[in-house]
């Protein structure tokens, strides 16, 4: 099968691949075409995903398609973006209809529970990676960013963390659990729901918003660089689930919570006077710590005493 036959087999018949609302013009030409409405901005994001970096070599397709564009999808939810569409980049090894097929429906499962459509890409021959970019509208002046946090506002997630770091030794086969353990755990490594109503609820309310990737405490100095501020984060504040602590313990789904990466759960910075709007529209708010004068990001146990890691979360190029 040639490379415009895989297109058109696997990918431009999904469902996720129809034109409709903002995509004028999707699979077919040599350019997607996008319609705003007026009084938006295009928000645009790429990420790449390598097989043996960013998940394992060998691992169920369908569950890959999922991951890969929950991963990518999450930064339209960090930029309060409405989502629009996506193009795929995928680079494989050999033809495998089974795997296409498999990783084709995993891939439409999240476009269609993300409201994405499949506009366009590319595919070649190679060791196995893939390279998405997103696409999403968000209303000119209210797209959250990571510059604009100020003393005084409340630091705050949306939801526990660790989940998938704690994972990760199940998904490499390093570990075995109880699937009432595994299961929510793994579901978090593999099919991350990006936050996108709860980052379009934070317009005009957040100060300074991002998605955890490589950790809470790495992502968060993001937001403390760009804002010149300091953010403290109080250890005994951050949410794990049920299913990371009776997997890890205390002390090591503290660490995964902490620096592991990963949870594509929003980070936010927020005046007090929205958390109790924000949490009457349903969104969800758990306060983590709080933004001070400074810089750099400290965590601090109950009696306020910093206790920050040396690690605080993934590094492509960190020398070794």
């Amino acid at each position: 099968m040639g490379e415009f036959e895989l297109i058109r087999h696997y990918f431009a018949a999904a469902p996720c691949a129809r034109a409709g609302d903002s995509v004028v013009l999707g699979i077919g030409d040599d350019c997607a075409l996008l319609s705003l409405a007026p009084g938006e901005q295009l928000a645009v994001s790429t990420d790449t995903l390598v097989a043996g970096v960013h998940f394992p070599a060998v691992c169920d397709p369908f569950l890959l398609g999922q991951r890969a564009l929950g991963v990518s999808a999450s930064d339209l939810a960090a930029m309060g973006a409405r989502p629009i569409g996506f193009t795929l980049a995928l680079t494989v090894a050999d033809f495998n209809a089974d795997w296409l097929q498999a990783f084709a429906q995993g891939l439409n499962r999240m476009a269609e529970g993300c409201d994405l459509r499949l506009i366009g890409g590319d595919t070649t021959r190679g060791p196995l990676s893939l390279t998405l970019t997103v696409f999403g509208g968000v209303p000119t002046g209210l797209a959250l960013t990571r510059s604009g946090a100020q003393v005084g506002d409340l630091l705050c997630v949306g939801g526990a963390l660790g989940d998938a770091a704690g994972a990760l030794p199940l998904v490499v086969g390093e570990r075995t659990a109880e699937p009432a353990l595994a299961l929510p755990l793994l579901a978090r490594y593999w099919s991350p729901q990006p936050q996108l109503a709860l980052g379009q609820a934070l317009r005009g309310k957040a100060t300074a918003a991002l998605d955890i990737s490589d950790g809470l405490l790495a992502d968060c100095g993001h937001i403390a660089k760009a804002s010149g501020v300091r953010l403290l984060v109080e250890r005994e504040q951050v949410p794990l689930s049920t299913a990371v602590l009776g997997l890890l313990g205390a002390d090591a789904a503290y660490e995964a919570a902490l620096s592991g990466g990963d949870d594509y759960v929003l980070a936010f910075t927020l005046p007090a006077e929205h958390l109790q709007a924000l949490q009457a529209e349903g969104g969800a708010v758990q306060i983590i710590g709080r933004v001070v004068a400074g810089e750099g990001v400290a965590l601090i146990d109950a009696d306020g005493r910093d206790i920050t890691p040396a690690v605080r979360g993934y590094q492509h190029f960190r020398a070794s």
